[in-house]
C-alpha cells in the first residue's frame, strides 16, 4: 500500500478507530473483551493514553487504516522505562506494511521519550482456529520481538481457553542509569522518524 501517513490520533478519530477495533472483539480472540466499547468509552481510552504516551494512526487518502499506542507496563515507579504496545489494523489492511509502519513510528516515539523496554501481550491458541491465529506472534517476531513468557489458558472466550504470551523488544539496551522519562506531550511529534504529520 502506498501513501501511508502516520500521525497523532485526534479526538475526531474515535468513531473510526472504534470501528476498526470492534471486529477484533466481536469476531476474534485477539481481544479478550466480550463487548466492543461505545464511541464515548473509546474516546476516553484515547485521552487516557495521550496523557503520557503516543497514540498513532495510519491513514491513506484520508482513510484510517489502523492505530497503535503504548501504555504503562506496570504502575510502580521502577517500571517507568518500560511500556506495553498495542496495535489494531482495519481487517482489509493487514499484510500491506501498515502495521510495520505504525510500529516503527511508535517505537521511535517511545525511544525519544526515554523508554528502554517495550512489551506486547499477545493472545495465542493451542492450535490456530477460526477466532485466532499465530499472526500477531509472527508479526512481532519479524519486528524484532522475542518471546519471554507464557500464561497458559488464562482467557476464556468463544467457549474455549486461550493462552497469552509476552514478547519483548529492547529499544535501548544501555545498562547505565536512565534519564528522566519524558511525556509524549513534551515532544515535537513532527521530529520523530515515521510520523508524517503532527497533532
Amino acid at each position: 500500500m502506498q501513501n501511508i501517513s502516520i500521525r497523532v490520533a485526534r479526538e475526531s478519530d474515535a468513531a473510526a478507530l472504534r470501528d476498526i477495533y470492534a471486529p477484533y472483539v466481536e469476531r476474534t480472540a485477539v481481544s479478550f473483551e466480550y463487548e466492543a466499547p461505545d464511541v464515548a468509552t473509546f474516546l476516553e481510552r484515547i485521552r487516557h493514553v495521550q496523557e503520557r504516551y503516543p497514540y498513532l494512526v495510519a491513514e491513506s487518502d484520508g482513510e484510517l487504516l489502523g492505530y497503535a499506542y503504548a501504555g504503562s507496563f506496570h504502575s510502580r515507579e521502577a517500571y517507568s522505562w518500560s511500556a506495553e504496545a498495542s496495535i489494531y489494523l482495519r481487517m482489509d489492511c493487514r499484510r500491506m506494511g501498515v502495521g510495520s509502519a505504525l510500529y516503527r513510528a511508535l517505537e521511535a516515539a517511545l525511544k525519544a521519550m526515554g523508554v528502554r523496554n517495550l512489551y506486547a501481550c499477545i493472545a495465542v491458541p493451542d492450535a490456530p482456529d477460526e477466532y485466532l491465529t499465530l499472526d500477531s506472534m509472527r508479526f512481532h517476531a519479524a519486528m524484532g520481538y522475542r518471546n519471554v513468557g507464557e500464561f497458559h489458558h488464562c482467557g476464556w472466550k468463544f467457549g474455549r481457553w486461550y493462552s497469552m504470551v509476552w514478547m519483548e523488544k529492547l529499544l535501548d539496551p544501555d545498562p547505565s542509569a536512565p534519564s528522566p522519562l519524558k511525556s509524549f506531550r513534551e515532544l515535537n511529534a513532527n521530529t520523530i522518524p515515521g510520523i508524517k504529520s503532527g497533532r
